[in-house]
């Protein structure tokens, strides 16, 4: 109970320092702030529309593509049988997790983001980008650094995260779940569908959170690979920016006689903000699945 308690005054005091430290920009640009495009630290104006968009993109990408590799893993990691391949990978995973983020970014600036630039990219853009509705996602740039770069290697650092929870999570489901479903004439693919699953859906949501956690706060990798582009495109191929990058990289340099040190501030307190916005939307879907399921 105390260290509940703990918790929550901790929160509420981080919330109100950067509260107090975001004021001034906040009552100086007031909404503004959130719709504005510009970002001039010499003439104090400050907008943070592209690093919220940025952000928003690079995470849902990051979760796209991480989710359902992680939940297979996880489902791969408790179903089979052969130990000589399940505890290589759970080794893997483990030790996937636990590699820096910096590792993890100077690998993609020098080996990924060269191979889906020149491979990837193109491809994408000749095929799905021919499509009436996908066209504007995969425009080609010139840029070395693109969303769909940081996206991809973001969901590569949450990979381990969500599948180390999602497989201690679907290890808990009761076997008697799988057994009658097996004896209904369930195969064993339907079997983990309609049976285990849905009892790991909760878990899941949770394993979920923790991953877009990681992947909103992620700072070095990002900014090596998004291109810190300010601006704001529909295209996933463009450069981005992503609020902990310019924070990481300005801040700093940030000086107390203007607005540049309240505007990093008030963009800590809109990454706080929506990381709290998603994990209550996850306890709104999770209660909403129990009740369904029930």
């Amino acid at each position: 109970m105390l260290i509940s308690v703990g918790l929550v005054a901790l929160l509420a005091g981080l919330l109100w320092v950067l509260e107090q430290g975001a004021a001034p920009a906040l009552m100086k640009y007031g909404l503004n702030f959130f719709t504005s495009r510009q970002w001039d630290p010499v003439n104090d104006r400050f907008g943070a529309l592209p690093y919220i968009y940025g952000t928003v993109v690079t995470s849902t990408l990051a979760i796209l593509f991480a989710l359902p590799i992680s939940v297979g893993l996880a489902l791969l990691l408790n179903e089979v049988r052969s130990k000589w391949l399940r505890n290589p990978l759970t080794v893997l995973v483990d030790l996937l997790a636990a590699i820096p983020s910096v590792v993890y970014g100077l690998w993609g600036l020098f080996v990924l983001a060269p191979f889906l630039n020149k491979y990837l990219a193109p491809a994408l853009a000749a095929t799905l980008g021919k499509l009436p509705v996908l066209s504007v996602l995969f425009v080609p740039t010139p840029a070395v650094g693109n969303m769909f770069n940081a996206g991809i290697i973001l969901a590569i650092m949450i990979i381990p995260i969500i599948t180390a929870v999602t497989r201690e999570v679907i290890a808990t489901v009761p076997h008697d779940l799988r057994e009658a479903a097996m004896a209904l004439g369930a195969t064993r693919y339907e079997a983990i569908r309609m049976a285990v699953l849905p009892h790991a859906r909760s878990g899941i949501v949770g394993a979920t959170m923790l991953g877009l956690g990681r992947a909103l706060g992620e700072t070095i990798a990002v900014s090596m690979l998004i291109g810190n582009g300010l601006g704001i495109s529909a295209s996933l191929l463009a450069p981005g920016y992503t609020i902990p990058a310019i924070i990481a990289n300005e801040f700093r340099e940030a000086t107390s006689t203007g607005m540049q040190h309240s505007a990093l501030l008030a963009l800590a307190l809109v990454l706080v903000a929506i990381a709290l916005f998603l994990a209550a939307a996850s306890r709104l879907f999770v209660r909403r699945s129990e009740r369904m399921g029930s």
